[in-house]
């Protein structure tokens, strides 16, 4: 047998080990927050009548934010996203102590994200397969750099594709937006990864979708596609304010004297208060989305929610506390969605039956235009719906979207932030290059 069908097999058994074994991870992951999230809402429903129950959640809160201090401290890979950090591993600029930051990670994330931080765990969970991925190769003794990078990518896609039970979207995202250069046999070791991760966490969670979308009407050629034409501009000029706020309350946490518990306890205190007044922009923000699709809010509630949710999410993120922003943006994407929908109603240029759609395409569009992945984007939240009526509409929407970025001249979100580390936390490459176990 030649060396390249070697090779080639190589890739497809090991991208299969790197699925399960990822599979695994985040359907363990994804289990313990939804255990966390139930006892948010039983310490919140008995916060009244004398109870302790707020008082000890609130040391609960204390100690959380003593852990996520240690976690910082002790690796800044096992901080923030997770994506950035893949895409710097990838082209070379950082290294990683894979099972160091695996644990760590996974630890900082199911607390931080536990705790009602607004923090999604898609991004943790893309890190979880770079980190399997890694260590399969390593264990695995791979041929060489090109073989573990491949398996490290077919890692991160499983890691997407079984937090949302997407897998076309996982491989999708990983070409469009980690591995632009790639190959055919690295497509085959990606699908074969983020399939049998997702047949994992379909095992463990079921078929259905991470929400609950109700079923969606087609969106008939005309007047209607231009109307979400503009919902896909609306929605790129907030994912813009999106990006730009992101990278500003990281900055702005660096000129802080703040430190150690310093910096993550604002946001677990005001996770804590939050949840007795505006529990809905707690968390990643699935709840909200699925709440959105069933209730109909006002206008000025939309409001408080799109503003709270954004402000939240920028100083949680800011924190560096272990968590991602692929939901928290999906889920003000569906908020923008609404507050579309009750504008173009009220000027009677959309039909009130497609209120759900400007809901579900708002995080496609919102999603596009900090990220500036139109094609991920839009064959994720088909995968949602389960439906390929859409595709058209979504990647018309996703693509206006992306247009404002380009206009604006923004870098995407993922790039502003790996180039913002590697100029900002030069020590972070400094401190890992003597790890043996570093790319």
């Amino acid at each position: 047998m030649s060396k390249k069908r070697t090779y080639e097999i190589r890739l497809l058994v090991g991208g299969a080990l790197v699925g399960a074994m990822t599979g695994a991870v985040v359907s363990v992951f994804r289990w313990l927050l939804d255990g966390s999230e139930l006892l948010r809402d039983w310490v919140y429903s008995h916060g009244e009548g004398g109870s302790w129950a707020p008082f000890l959640w609130f040391l609960l809160l204390m100690a959380i934010g003593g852990i996520l201090s240690w976690i910082g401290q002790k690796d800044h890979m096992a901080g923030g996203s997770g994506i950035p950090q893949v895409k710097g591993i990838l082209l070379g600029k950082m290294k990683m102590d894979w099972l160091r930051v695996l644990w760590l990670k996974f630890l900082g994330a199911v607390l931080g994200i536990g705790a009602g931080l607004s923090l999604g765990r898609q991004g943790p969970s893309v890190q979880f397969g770079a980190c399997v991925g890694q260590g399969m190769s390593r264990l695995w003794k791979t041929t060489g750099l090109r073989e573990e990078r491949n398996l490290l990518t077919a890692g991160a896609g499983a890691g997407l594709a079984a937090a949302f039970n997407a897998p076309l979207a996982g491989v999708v995202f990983c070409m469009e937006e980690l591995a632009p250069k790639f190959s055919a046999v690295q497509i085959l070791s990606g699908i074969m990864a983020a399939s049998v991760s997702t047949v994992v966490s379909q095992t463990v969670f079921g078929e259905q979708p991470v929400f609950h979308l109700a079923h969606l009407p087609v969106v008939p050629l005309g007047k209607d596609y231009i109307v979400f034409l503009f919902l896909g501009i609306f929605c790129g000029f907030l994912g813009l304010f999106f990006n730009r706020g992101l990278v500003f309350s990281l900055d702005l946490y660096d000129r802080l004297p703040l430190r150690g518990m310093g910096k993550v306890m604002p946001g677990l205190f005001l996770a804590g208060c939050f949840g007795f007044f505006l529990p809905e922009i707690l968390g990643g923000g699935n709840t909200l989305v699925d709440k959105l699709m069933v209730t109909d809010y006002e206008v000025y509630f939309l409001l408080i929610l799109l503003l709270g949710k954004y402000f939240f999410t920028l100083l949680c993120f800011g924190s560096g506390a272990p968590g991602g922003i692929f939901l928290p943006m999906m889920a003000l994407g569906a908020t923008s969605g609404a507050l579309f929908a009750k504008g173009a109603l009220a000027m009677g240029v959309m039909d009130p039956s497609l209120t759900s759609c400007c809901i579900v395409f708002g995080m496609a569009g919102y999603f596009a235009g900090a990220v500036k992945s139109p094609v991920s984007s839009s064959i994720l939240i088909m995968e949602l719906t389960g439906s390929f009526d859409h595709m058209l509409i979504l990647l018309c929407i996703s693509f206006c979207a992306c247009i404002v970025l380009d206009m604006m001249g923004v870098v995407p979100i993922y790039d502003s932030i790996l180039r913002r580390n590697l100029r900002t936390k030069q020590g972070l490459r400094q401190d890992l290059s003597n790890h043996d176990s570093g790319v």
